[in-house]
């Protein structure tokens, strides 16, 4: 499990260093780039998703310890 988040992250992140390039800053709103700028939010949310989950993991396993 710990090995699938890592992967996602990164995959993650690729893809919003990918859609930052894709962004036209002159007009950031327009055409392509709002369809960029909507993945990169949706990038920093799955990352935000899976981190979650890791603390909450590791909270469980501190619970169960007890």
């Amino acid at each position: 499990m710990k090995l699938f988040n890592i992967i996602f992250t990164l995959v993650a992140i690729a893809l919003i260093v990918f859609n930052t390039t894709k962004i036209n800053f002159n007009a950031p709103f327009k055409g392509d780039s709002m369809v960029a700028i909507i993945t990169i939010v949706a990038g920093l949310c799955a990352i935000l998703v899976v981190q979650i989950l890791m603390i909450s993991r590791r909270i469980e396993e501190k619970s169960k310890g007890k």
